[in-house]
């Protein structure tokens, strides 16, 4: 069963939005009007948001995404942040509410189900600019609530949650301050310095170690800092995924992706930088 209804807001005027009797409409006091999609999502990007006709990830980057990581390749990097969520969320009367900000097509909030030890009382929310991924997380996992925003324009109101995910997500710092409850936290994901080194080899020159420093937004302070790095064999199939999934698919040509398909096998690091942050200010 899903949990009762977010309370979300009209991103065209800020009014509440209110589920109509037919449960086929949110509609706000304004009379802006926003359909239920059949696979259970609410978009909330109106077009005059927009800057292109189908912004963020297509569809052949969400099915590669899928395909990748549900062969289980990051599948630590996700029991580390269940971890990390099960101390954070202590037993309380009171539903957890979640973001996880930028969700693609919903893996993590998958996993975060199935494995916190208090996912009862958890009330998962997912966020993304791409409508095709939030259709196809909204319809692997009908129990959250997904919705079609921009992250740096989300339609809840003030400190509606208790934890903000970001993994590998753009942010806006003011938004994530005023989303989060007093004493909120945020947990961020990053690449770490050497983030699948072998794949950069074969399309840049010059290769260089991502930085392992990840900015703490204003009105925060750093609870806890922690690095995974293990290395991942992945198949021809899963390679091309890979490449697909990430800003890398852009940069490779024709005969770096050929290259990398025909390898019998390559060895592959993966580097993660994860840090929680809880809420100390308003940020005003």
């Amino acid at each position: 069963m899903k949990n009762p209804d977010p309370h979300y807001l009209c991103p065209l005027c800020n009014q509440p939005l209110q589920l109509d009797v037919s449960e086929k409409n949110h509609v706000c006091p304004n009379h802006h009007r926003f359909d239920c999609a059949k696979e259970g999502y609410l978009n909330l990007f109106p077009v005059q948001f927009k800057h292109s006709k189908e912004p963020g990830d297509s569809k052949q980057m969400i099915t590669a995404r899928r395909l990748f990581l549900e062969a289980g390749f990051y599948e630590p990097l996700a029991k580390a942040l269940v971890m990390i969520i099960n101390i954070t969320h202590a037993p309380h009367n009171n539903t957890y509410r979640l973001l996880d900000l930028g969700c693609g097509e919903g893996y993590y909030s998958r996993y975060l189900e199935r494995y916190c030890e208090r996912s009862q009382q958890m009330s998962l929310h997912g966020n993304d600019i791409a409508k095709i991924a939030i259709a196809a997380a909204a319809k692997k996992q009908p129990s959250a609530h997904f919705v079609v925003a921009s992250s740096s324009r989300l339609p809840f109101g003030d400190a509606y949650f208790d934890m903000v995910l970001r993994v590998f997500a753009p942010s806006d710092a003011q938004e994530i301050n005023r989303l989060l409850k007093s004493s909120g936290h945020l947990l961020t994901v990053t690449p770490g310095p050497r983030h699948l080194w072998q794949l950069k080899e074969f399309i840049y020159k010059d290769v260089k170690e991502h930085t392992e420093e990840i900015i703490i937004p204003e009105g925060f302070e750093p609870v806890t800092r922690q690095r995974i790095s293990y290395k991942i064999t992945p198949n021809a199939e899963q390679r091309r995924a890979l490449l697909q999934m990430t800003p890398f698919g852009w940069s490779a040509g024709v005969g770096v992706q050929a290259t990398l398909s025909n390898l019998s096998e390559l060895e592959i690091e993966v580097d993660f930088m994860l840090i929680l942050s809880i809420k100390t200010s308003t940020g005003d």
